[in-house]
């Protein structure tokens, strides 16, 4: 597949980088390398990203990229979510296509998971 003006990298903020990389570590297996006290890189098995440090975060309903992850097992997926200290903030629901849930990690952004099974 060409790469060229494709999506290659992605950034969220955090205000603490350790809750950060244990909850995506231990909900969905994302491998990090830190450069500095404030920034990390990770790989989720597909796309790179870094979260960087800041007060801030990214909420799909104050106009942020929605950033949308697939689940071959969505209630086990949102099981995992809650179990590491995220929060469900739209419970599973359907769509053209098949169901997901928005939920928050530990530093407030909003990202959801989809599946179509």
């Amino acid at each position: 597949m060409d790469s060229h003006e494709k999506i290659n990298y992605l950034e969220l903020p955090a205000k603490d980088l350790m809750a950060i990389k244990r909850f995506y570590q231990n909900t969905f297996d994302w491998k990090f390398v830190d450069y500095g006290d404030e920034y990390c890189a990770f790989n989720d098995g597909v796309i790179n990203g870094g979260f960087y440090q800041a007060d801030i975060r990214s909420s799909y309903e104050r106009g942020g990229a929605l950033i949308v992850l697939y689940s071959k097992h969505l209630e086990e997926t949102a099981a995992k979510v809650l179990n590491n200290k995220g929060i469900i903030v739209k419970p599973i629901f359907a769509f053209p296509g098949g169901r997901r849930f928005h939920f928050t990690d530990p530093n407030g952004n909003e990202l959801a998971v989809w599946s179509d099974k």
